[in-house]
């Protein structure tokens, strides 16, 4: 096998000095093009700010790597620092060092078992409207088909599998405005709340303790509290556990400093495992709060995300798992593996950095995992499964 390229993390490094926060990905898809352009054996397109390189050896199959190009907002890390075998710097985890790797391939696997698309997308990071890959499907379907997809995403060079769905639900509590100097001749619809937030906490899937963050929201009082003991439900699919999470996440209501509010809205957020589509999600949450409602309350789905099943058993990721002896686990959060099952190609996560330090302002990756995912992923293009 060829050796890893001379320095991936320094090739990173460049990529993560251009800045692409959302919707101003142009520069960092101009450098891309023109590296692309000057390889013999790929065929480059672009639509808008979306770049696809593709070999047309007809192979027998066709394996997809995809990552976006672009990052959240800075957070006083902008531009690159590297300190030994780390670099630090906004987008580096998340997935400048995933790029890094498919730029890396691109340039260097000539002759592959299997043809290969690569796939440089805008707009991730944003509303799903602006999802560069849902373009390039809507758009050119014919650039990004394939029989397998892996996109780049933070796995710390561990296959994550499938991804959760995710679902944002506004509860509409009713009530009746008077002065606060005669509360009793109203009905506090915040108030109301509490009832809903001591459903969600009375919930089966109770969590013993957030692993990430402090959720803000959860703080305003006893019972919302009580959702950090929040357990969730566990379903095992093809060996990988997603844990199902219900989370209050914002909460308005209020007219004046002086008046009884008739209107309170909690928005929760709910991810869902694969083995439930939209509708089955919904109608849990439904079932959760519906005995918190009265007439005149809502329930309302804001914004949903299907979820995608595990797809480690098709060979060519059976192959990149076995050869490489890499662990397998559940992808808790969305992913565009989703976009990619719902058009019928298996896909998982794989890419260097870790997930949990993405978007932070402590945003990192090392040189290891960026060089054992070039290594497994040029294995497995040029021998096929």
């Amino acid at each position: 096998m060829p050796p890893v390229p001379a320095d991936l993390l320094a090739l990173t490094a460049e990529l993560v000095d251009i800045p692409s926060v959302s919707f101003a990905e142009g520069p960092i898809t101009d450098r891309l093009e023109d590296e692309l352009g000057a390889v013999p054996w790929l065929t480059v397109d672009r639509v808008a700010d979306n770049l696809v390189a593709r070999t047309t050896l007809g192979r027998r199959h066709r394996i997809v790597l995809a990552g976006h190009t672009d990052t959240v907002p800075a957070n006083g890390n902008a531009g690159a620092r590297i300190e030994g075998d780390t670099l630090w710097g906004l987008g580096a985890a998340d997935m400048k060092s995933g790029l890094a790797v498919m730029l890396a391939l691109a340039r260097t696997v000539a002759e592959p078992a299997v043809d290969l698309t690569y796939v440089f997308y805008a707009a991730e990071e944003v509303a799903a409207e602006h999802n560069g890959l849902g373009v390039l499907f809507g758009e050119r379907p014919d650039l990004v088909g394939g029989d397998v997809a892996l996109l780049g995403e933070p796995t710390a060079a561990a296959i994550e599998a499938g991804c959760q769905g995710t679902m944002r639900v506004e509860v509409t509590m009713a009530g009746v405005r008077s002065h606060t100097a005669r509360p009793w001749m109203g009905r506090n619809a915040v108030h109301r709340l509490g009832a809903v937030l001591a459903r969600l906490d009375a919930c089966p899937e109770r969590r013993p303790v957030l692993a990430v963050g402090r959720n803000a929201v959860h703080r305003l009082g006893a019972v919302l509290a009580r959702l950090d003991a929040y357990q969730e439900r566990r379903p095992v699919l093809a060996g990988c556990e997603y844990r199902e999470a219900l989370q209050a996440v914002a909460v308005e209501g209020g007219v004046a400093g002086n008046v009884v509010p008739d209107r309170a809205v909690l928005t929760i957020n709910h991810r869902f495992a694969p083995d439930r589509n939209p509708a089955a999600a919904e109608a849990h949450v439904r079932e959760v709060l519906d005995p918190c409602l009265e007439a005149g309350d809502e329930i309302r789905v804001v914004d949903v995300a299907d979820a995608s099943p595990p797809a480690v058993d098709h060979p060519l990721l059976a192959a990149l798992v076995a050869r490489h002896g890499l662990p397998v686990r559940a992808k808790l959060g969305w992913t565009d593996v989703a976009r990619f099952a719902a058009h019928g190609i298996p896909a998982a996560n794989f890419g260097p950095g870790d997930a949990t330090v993405a978007h932070s302002a402590d945003e990192r990756v090392t040189r290891a995992t960026i060089d054992r995912c070039f290594v497994a992923l040029d294995d497995l293009l040029r021998r096929g499964a």
